[in-house]
């Protein structure tokens, strides 16, 4: 999907645990991939603008980087205070939609990460198209997702390695060719040929818990074996993940048939070769 404007700006709709204007400032990417050349693109162009300044007094618009895709960030609390369970779709809290790399990082920047999080809490980044962050989502519904377990201290990297990968377009191979009729349902019902807007990722989470930290990563159809190793064999490379990792799959009917999201997933053996 077009992002319906390249100077959209971060759109908050509701607030989220957020780091003070300082450290928002101050917090530097970690990742190796996406930030990177962002970073020396805007280098480029910074001492490109310096040569033009010298020769025109006219200052321009900064230029914008839009993003492919139009992207939403949702939070969820497990308990309010009080301890008190809260339902799912109750929890889950719209922060705000980016759709360029400035809005991002305008964004990014004054979230608190995964290890400022209370456990229970969860972070959740999906497409524009997808109305819910919930497995009945219409383009949530035949598929599933990829789960890594991790030990606590070790979130914060590989969480935002995730996002920026997501973001960045670097699983846009992983797409399949199987028409999914959920995706029309979504759009409406129109021609099956717009469904190409749709990525084959829907998002991603990270669910931080009392003992571990849990990643995952949603894709659109799970039948397709093929796709699904894709998937899993670019997660491993973009997070640069040793090769003893277990990774977990489970699909979202399954979720809906047990309503948990982690429990009784299928570890996958190749990884365990």
């Amino acid at each position: 999907m077009s992002n319906n404007s390249p100077n959209n700006s971060a759109q908050t709709t509701t607030g989220a645990p957020t780091t003070s204007a300082n450290n928002g400032k101050n917090r530097v990417s970690s990742s190796k991939h996406f930030s990177t050349s962002v970073s020396a693109l805007n280098n480029g162009e910074r001492s490109k603008s310096k040569d033009s300044s010298e020769n025109n007094s006219v200052s321009s618009t900064p230029k914008v980087h839009p993003l492919r895709n139009t992207w939403v960030f949702w939070f969820r609390q497990q308990r309010a205070p009080g301890n008190k369970v809260i339902d799912y779709e109750e929890g889950i809290k719209k922060i705000a939609a980016f759709s360029s790399v400035e809005s991002f990082w305008s964004l990014w920047t004054h979230l608190s990460p995964p290890s400022g999080l209370q456990p229970t809490t969860d972070y959740l980044l999906f497409h524009s198209n997808v109305r819910r962050p919930v497995w009945e989502d219409p383009l949530n519904l035949a598929g599933g997702k990829w789960i890594i377990r991790l030990r606590k201290g070790v979130a914060d990297r590989l969480w935002e390695d995730l996002v920026l990968a997501v973001i960045g377009d670097l699983f846009d191979d992983c797409r399949s060719t199987t028409s999914s009729p959920t995706a029309a349902k979504a759009d409406g019902g129109e021609n099956s040929e717009d469904e190409n807007q749709y990525p084959e990722i829907c998002g991603c989470t990270i669910s931080v818990r009392q003992s571990e930290d849990i990643i995952s990563l949603w894709n659109r159809v799970e039948a397709n074996r093929q796709v699904r190793e894709k998937i899993r064999d670019t997660i491993r490379r973009v997070l640069n993940l040793p090769p003893s990792t277990i990774m977990e799959y489970k699909t979202n009917n399954d979720s809906m048939q047990d309503k948990s999201s982690f429990r009784n997933s299928a570890i996958d053996r190749a990884t365990l070769s």
